[in-house]
């Protein structure tokens, strides 16, 4: 008898072993088509070298295996169909995304949030995003463009720069940051003689830009897409001589833009990301570096941070359930603690699984001042030589 509850124990602790190794599905959910097609390459590959560093560290017992899935960046039925697949036939333990603000509202208003599944956003911006009915699932790595629009609105003021012109991609995202622009403008002493939005997917915008241009202002704002709309708009700008002076919000940061449009961009932009400077973004472009990344590249760092706060906070929970991971993550993710930055999640999941209090800054200095609201800082950018130049951060 007793050698059998021992080969019964025995092999229990062998199934258990076996099973424990199974690998945890997680979903990133990125515009791999559609308007920010260019930068998501750079985005996914950061979010997976943050998961393979977690997977070589060994401490949540399982592998993190990442799943791809097309948000679009535009197409909310897509996207919602897209993340329903994650949720229900890949049973992922929560998703890395979306990009867009669009499609975000739309997979945590239809999908996830109903699902009870997490997600953690590298990129989508809306101001909106802060008042969604989220249940405490939804987070995100960057600021809201309240905060961008202030940041842009403090940098044209020192630079004497007056009388806006803004255009916006006629979606959530370029609604909410031409809103946030307009009233910082307006709040600091500025001028906007025209917001006016414009549609992705033409292949002329000359009467955009004659409508524009007709406002009278010397400077024209561009909240649209790199690789969209966006571009068009100033090509046609700058094909007509309408404007010669731009101001790129985050939507805009690409190399996709210098090379197409060419020399005629260098020296006419003032552009906007976020970005900091430091011990944890050193380290991050060190190690995205030397795995072949670009380290700059639009949203990158963020996705590396959005990764780890997963793997972080299931730690913390002691597994991959989906509930634990949304009720650590602010835990993991701020003071007090131990300070974890880029390259070190084998520390932070050490500590974490054993229950010590851990503050993770990454490479983008992380502090989440709670579900769905980061803090962030702005890298602040111009166009020379066929490539941005950072200027200062903000």
């Amino acid at each position: 008898m007793n050698r059998l509850l021992l080969a019964t124990a025995a092999s229990a602790l062998i199934a258990g072993a076996a099973a424990a190794q199974d690998p945890v599905n997680v979903g990133i959910i990125l515009g791999f088509t559609g308007p920010l097609e260019s930068i998501t390459p750079g985005m996914a590959e950061s979010a997976e070298f943050a998961f393979a560093e977690v997977n070589e560290a060994g401490v949540l017992g399982a592998p993190l295996n990442p799943v791809r899935a097309d948000s679009t960046c535009v197409d909310a039925a897509a996207a919602t169909a897209a993340a329903e697949r994650l949720i229900t036939a890949e049973n992922v333990a929560a998703i890395l995304g979306a990009d867009c603000s669009g499609v975000t509202i739309a997979i945590a208003n239809s999908v996830a949030v109903p699902n009870g599944v997490v997600m953690v956003s590298p990129s989508a911006t809306s101001p909106a995003l802060s008042t969604i009915d989220d249940n405490g699932f939804f987070f995100r790595v960057a600021p809201s463009d309240a905060r961008q629009g202030e940041v842009i609105a403090d940098v044209l003021k020192d630079r004497g720069l007056d009388n806006f012109a803004i255009t916006y991609t006629n979606n959530d995202y370029g609604k909410g940051l031409a809103d946030a622009i307009a009233a910082a403008i307006a709040a600091s002493g500025g001028t906007v003689a025209i917001v006016a939005a414009h549609e992705d997917g033409k292949g002329d915008y000359s009467a955009e830009v004659a409508a524009l241009q007709a406002s009278g202002a010397e400077h024209l704002i561009v909240a649209g897409y790199v690789d969209q709309g966006g571009v068009g708009i100033v090509q046609a700008s700058l094909d007509t001589g309408a404007f010669e002076s731009f101001i790129f919000p985050d939507g805009m940061y690409g190399q996709s833009l210098i090379d197409s449009i060419g020399e005629d961009i260098n020296g006419k932009v003032i552009g906007t990301l976020p970005g900091v400077e430091g011990e944890g973004a050193d380290t991050f472009a060190a190690l995205a570096s030397g795995a072949g990344m670009d380290p700059t590249g639009t949203y990158v760092p963020e996705s590396y941070d959005a990764a780890a706060l997963i793997a972080l906070s299931m730690a913390a929970a002691g597994g991959p359930d989906r509930t634990g991971i949304r009720d650590k993550l602010l835990d993991v993710a701020n003071a007090p603690g131990e300070p974890i930055l880029a390259g070190e999640l084998a520390k932070g999941l050490e500590l974490a699984a054993a229950g010590t209090d851990i503050d993770y800054q990454g490479a983008t200095g992380v502090e989440l001042i709670g579900p769905g609201e980061a803090k962030g800082s702005y890298r602040v950018y111009e166009i020379q030589d066929n490539a941005p130049v950072t200027i200062e951060y903000r």
